[in-house]
């Protein structure tokens, strides 16, 4: 049994819909399908999430709103007489979101999330009554009724351990599952989403509950690559890597895959193979438990930009004890999460992602850590990229930091900071943001290698 997600592109308009029922009906073993909203259908263009997002703000706002319900409904309605569906499907659609922004609570939060939801919520429904007129016995599953039951971090949702119980039923489903990404409800029978790109971890939680054999990622590309093509066009695609290593690699910029959704799958090792909506035959790449690797390989180089680092030091830092307990204690009351917190004996860097940083936030955590830590100087710096280095063939291999220092320095790139996890499959490095590219493109010639025999 394969659980198979398609990512917003890949349910843009009718035409990509259509390739969607031709790849599911063509593996019998495809029988729970995962939906996002649907994506640009061009550069240009505004995907369907986006525009529910113009529409709260408009609600909240408490501005005229109907422009804005028109374009959600109108991206529907092309859809639906494209394929030639039943027109009373766009009414209900007009229906579920004027009933959403009826039913707005106090929390903008939660509010949010109900209509951000609806971009899914409709998608599989309207792709569900594709397949049945095409022929194939399908249905859409609400995520209340089969249990999807979440926390109430709304905008920043997590699965409850009892959903996997409650989704293992859809194993028993005869027919065609087509089952809404991005969202659940919490016990309280609120809407409550994942991330942005959280259809991923939908399907990968479903896939986990059924005890899928594979679960198949339908994207807009062929396969996950070695570094990104944006910055290196002719880059070589991965063939198999494993979870640890995709879990570095999508954390640190790879967009093909939401680094959260890999945990459900390590979890219940379930294989997962991304591929590509628009070439299906193209064979992917394959995330597994384990694989085989050569000494000193480098599988992938990756790299995002948008974060700040809170620099502090204090003499004798080092023997105060609780000091890196309490820094972290500020920035959990003030509901900021970090990335990394590298450290000497006296001074100490956090970094955390520049759009949570707020000016108010900042203001207020520099003045916390001047009145209760006491530290001799603290400072934020912005604009910086992290970049990170991944393959299990690095651990234990001697030299991969200087290989990596020593083409940092030929490219005229200063460091930042640099920090390597004790896995030793990764090494991550922070340099502005400015020299990102450059970076990438020494690191590359420098380093990289990559795992061949494409086996998805």
């Amino acid at each position: 049994m394969k659980v198979v997600k398609f990512g917003g592109t890949s349910v843009a308009d009718a035409k990509q819909i259509l390739k969607v029922v031709e790849i599911v009906t063509s593996d019998s073993t495809r029988r729970i399908v995962v939906v996002s909203a649907p994506g640009k259908r061009h550069p240009k263009d505004i995907k369907v999430t986006d525009l529910l997002i113009a529409l709260a703000n408009a609600v909240v706002a408490g501005k005229p709103f109907e422009g804005d319900l028109a374009a959600v409904v109108e991206r529907y309605a092309e859809i639906q007489r494209e394929l030639n569906l039943d027109a009373g499907i766009v009414a209900e659609i007009e229906t579920d979101l004027r009933r959403r922004i009826q039913s707005r609570s106090d929390n903008d939060a939660q509010f949010m999330d109900t209509m951000k939801a609806a971009g899914e919520d409709n998608c599989a429904k309207l792709v569900a009554q594709v397949f049945v007129r095409r022929g194939s016995p399908a249905r859409y599953a609400d995520p209340r009724e089969a249990g999807m039951l979440l926390s109430e971090d709304f905008g920043n949702a997590q699965v409850l351990p009892e959903s996997y119980d409650h989704l293992a039923t859809l194993r028993d489903t005869k027919e065609i599952v087509v089952f809404p990404g991005f969202f659940g409800y919490t016990l309280k029978g609120q809407v409550a989403t994942f991330p942005r790109g959280g259809s991923d971890i939908t399907g990968s939680i479903l896939a986990a509950a059924v005890k899928a054999n594979v679960y198949e990622n339908f994207t807009d590309v062929d396969s996950v690559y070695a570094i990104d093509p944006r910055i290196i066009p002719d880059c070589p695609a991965i063939a198999i890597l494993t979870y640890r290593e995709l879990r570095e690699l999508s954390y640190a910029g790879f967009g093909v895959f939401h680094d959260e959704a890999v945990i459900p799958a390590v979890q219940a090792k379930v294989p997962i193979c991304i591929k590509n909506t628009n070439r299906p035959e193209a064979p992917g790449t394959l995330v597994v438990p384990q694989r085989k690797y050569r000494h000193g390989e480098v599988t992938g180089i990756a790299s995002a930009g948008g974060f700040s680092s809170i620099y502090l030091s204090k003499y004798m830092m080092n023997r105060e004890v609780g000091f890196g307990r309490r820094l972290l204690q500020i920035l959990e009351q003030e509901q900021l999460s970090f990335e990394h917190a590298p450290s000497g004996i006296d001074n100490m860097s956090v970094i955390l992602r520049s759009a949570a940083l707020t000016p108010e936030k900042e203001s207020q955590i520099l003045h916390r850590i001047r009145q209760e830590l006491r530290a001799d100087d603290v400072t934020i710096e912005h604009g910086l990229a992290l970049i990170m280095i991944v393959g299990e063939g690095m651990r234990y291999a001697v030299g991969m930091a200087a290989k990596a220092c020593t083409a940092l320095a030929y490219g005229g790139i200063n460091i930042e900071m640099m920090n390597q996890g004790s896995s030793e499959i990764s090494i991550m490095f922070g340099v502005k943001e400015a020299d990102r590219k450059a970076a990438v493109e020494a690191l590359a010639r420098a380093l990289l290698t990559v795992p061949a025999k494409p086996t998805c």
